[in-house]
């Protein structure tokens, strides 16, 4: 059955509108951190991944790094293992540690790269521990509590950030012509393993590469002022003015430092967007639009 007159010109708008995307981001790297919603609905895990099969077929190059926290605690729980959390991290003993690698490099990771897979994509799962692909070291927290004389060290456990990324693993598997999807697990000079923070993780690959593009998925519309409006075309010294006045606080500061490290590295943008709406990638990075908040480091 044909279009008819109005469906077809839609169609031929939304085509013409995404040609000079693709010609701008062809052989481009974008890193995309896979969270939130988007990762336990079936219908935008679907869509998600022809996302990323299309910018492949497209000629760009993306790198999916994915989180798993839900999935990680639901594991614990059935095996009776206390959860808790210092500043939003999970604080990660050796026991929890074996259940974090076998939740995110094994269960959510091999998911990831079947749904890519099951939908035409070419997907190889890895952790940071494959080819030594992310360096770590164990990540301080301090407890600065009004009272204490002076700063307390607090232990988290198996939490780390990333030293080092050897990008010739991520390299190696791009001209294969594949899709990496990276699980955020690193490993340090001794060999012990640590849980990191996807975004972070994410985030630093993309600085790495020195990627066109990261973007991370949310599960909000976007970075918002005080009223609830979605903002984007971001400058990084507004980014900053708005940190500084409070209207972005709590758990949306590390996802926005996150953004704000990138583009300062030389990524020469970073988009927090939201996951709950299908085919976000898609819309974000080949409408004018797009579904989410853009930051770059354009001061002009």
């Amino acid at each position: 059955m044909s279009l008819d007159k109005k469906s077809a010109l839609r169609v031929a708008q939304v085509l013409n509108e995404s040609l000079p995307y693709i010609q701008q981001f062809t052989n481009k790297t974008i890193v995309v951190k896979f969270g939130g919603n988007a990762m336990i609905d079936q219908e935008l895990q679907n869509s998600f991944a022809r996302d990323i099969i299309l910018m492949k077929l497209v000629g760009m190059n993306p790198v999916v790094v994915h989180g798993g926290g839900p999935q990680i605690g639901h594991l614990l729980k059935k095996l009776n293992i206390e959860s808790r959390f210092v500043d939003g991290m999970r604080v990660t003993d050796s026991e929890t540690m074996d259940v974090v690698e076998m939740v995110l490099g094994g269960t959510v990771n091999k998911q990831i790269v079947n749904l890519i897979n099951h939908n035409g994509g070419r997907a190889v799962g890895v952790t940071g521990k494959d080819g030594l692909l992310i360096k770590a070291r164990k990540l301080s927290r301090k407890n600065e509590s009004a009272g204490l004389h002076a700063s307390e060290i607090i232990d988290i456990g198996q939490v780390g950030e990333v030293e080092k990324v050897n990008i010739d693993v991520i390299d190696m598997l791009i001209h294969g012509d594949f899709i990496p999807v990276i699980a955020p697990i690193g490993v340090d000079q001794n060999g012990v393993s640590y849980n990191i923070n996807a975004d972070l993780v994410a985030g630093k690959i993309a600085e790495c590469l020195q990627a066109e593009k990261l973007m991370l998925l949310t599960n909000v519309a976007g970075l918002q002022n005080k009223q609830g409006e979605v903002l984007t075309g971001l400058r990084t010294r507004q980014v900053e003015g708005l940190i500084e006045d409070g209207t972005i606080h709590g758990g949306m500061l590390p996802k926005i430092a996150c953004a704000l490290n990138a583009v300062k590295a030389g990524v020469t943008s970073a988009h927090i967007i939201d996951g709950r709406v299908p085919h976000a990638v898609l819309l974000e990075i080949f409408t004018d639009s797009g579904v989410g908040t853009l930051i770059t480091n354009n001061e002009t």
